[in-house]
């Protein structure tokens, strides 16, 4: 099997997550909920995923990273919670997933909200155009940091200095562990994460950074362990949009992931995943009936992410030939982003991506291009 589906659940993961998991698993783990030495080896397991995710994005308070399931939790908990109200103003790329796509069109339907996705141009965000769009009723300024089809990466520092004091909301999905993002926390107000991909932890684990100059009310309330005698919830970070028992197993996994990361150093960890996908577009891009969604060779302003069309294939069909005769695994179709293909031409059939990630190899790379270049003989191409 060759794995290159990176963008969609990093594999493998590093030995170490799968360790720590099974310890988490083998005690039990109930943080902040009791007062016995378990219960208090739990908290310290959250703190510690806190603590790494701390380092590695560049943020001095720790206890304002607030965890759930995924980076769509993370991203629906700061578009609910931000109170936008109607007549409010929210910009956007065309780049952007349906986990945020979709919260902003609940948002324009429900609440009135106007949401103005900005286009690229030559495939780029550009800050000038953020900047053009600004309004007195401009209440937010959402970004994927980097496109999850395309691999396009925006210039979200310049974006940010753009837009001055709106709100940035970036969505790391694709960047987090992929990408040096140490000082998001000087200069990003809200920062969605998650921790199966770039951070190599396990699914059910991702959450939300909040600036300290946000406010966001929580999305659920419930148990927290804290303020227990109150039946209000509680205001204060984490805990006001941590309700309920956290996933301490898979918070396990996510801190020895990160922790893998930071040790490795996400500078080496690009310029690895980088080098294989510049092998990779130079291998490609003159097989006759290919077309490359997305940057080019020699493009660094993008992420290990490439998305293609076959002549004669089906994107389906020419991932299922990849998998059924050369073992590459890889993803079909509109990978959750119609506003991105939509943008690219590719709607609604979509298009077939490949990955990369840290443990990926130029043999990998070299096998994958030469399944391409026997598929486009196939179909005469």
């Amino acid at each position: 099997m060759i794995y290159l589906d990176n963008g969609a659940t990093s594999f493998p993961k590093p030995p170490q997550v799968g360790t720590a998991i099974m310890a988490a698993l083998a005690a039990p783990a109930s943080p902040g909920r009791s007062g016995h030495a378990p219960a208090m080896a739990a908290a310290r397991i959250v703190h510690r995923a806190r603590k790494a995710l701390a380092k590695l994005l560049g943020i001095k308070d720790n206890g304002r990273i607030c965890f759930g399931p995924n980076v769509t939790w993370g991203l629906n908990a700061a578009l609910s919670g931000l109170d936008l109200q109607r007549g409010d103003h929210v910009l956007s790329g065309t780049l952007e997933h349906n986990s945020t796509a979709r919260p902003l069109t609940r948002l324009a339907k429900e609440k009135g909200i106007e949401w103005e996705p900005i286009p690229p141009v030559d495939g780029a965000m550009r800050p000038e155009d953020f900047k053009a769009r600004l309004r007195p009723q401009t209440k937010l300024v959402v970004l994927n940091h980097a496109s999850n089809v395309s691999g396009a990466l925006a210039p979200a520092r310049e974006i940010k200095e753009a837009i001055g004091n709106v709100p940035l909301l970036l969505d790391t999905a694709q960047t987090a562990g992929s990408v040096p993002l140490g000082d998001a926390g000087a200069w990003v107000d809200l920062l969605a994460f998650t921790g199966h991909k770039g951070l190599l932890g396990p699914t059910g684990t991702g959450g939300l950074w909040v600036g300290p100059n946000v406010f966001v009310a929580p999305l659920a309330v419930g148990g927290s362990g804290s303020r227990s005698e109150s039946l209000e919830h509680p205001d204060f970070l984490p805990d006001a949009l941590e309700a309920g028992t956290a996933n301490t197993h898979g918070l396990a996994g996510l801190a020895a992931g990160v922790e893998y990361v930071l040790e490795t150093t996400v500078e080496a960890i690009r310029e690895h995943e980088m080098g294989l996908t510049q092998h990779f577009l130079e291998e490609i891009v003159g097989i006759k009936g290919l077309r490359l969604q997305g940057p080019g060779p020699g493009r660094k302003d993008r992420v290990a992410t490439v998305s293609l069309n076959l002549k004669g294939w089906s994107s389906s069909d020419l991932a299922g030939a990849l998998e059924k005769d050369y073992g590459i695994l890889t993803r079909a179709g509109l990978h959750c982003a119609p506003l991105t293909h939509q943008r690219l031409g590719t709607f609604p059939g979509g298009s077939v991506r490949f990955s990369f990630g840290p443990f990926n190899t130029a043999a990998e790379i070299a096998s994958a291009a030469k399944a391409l270049r026997a598929l486009a003989l196939q179909k005469g191409s």
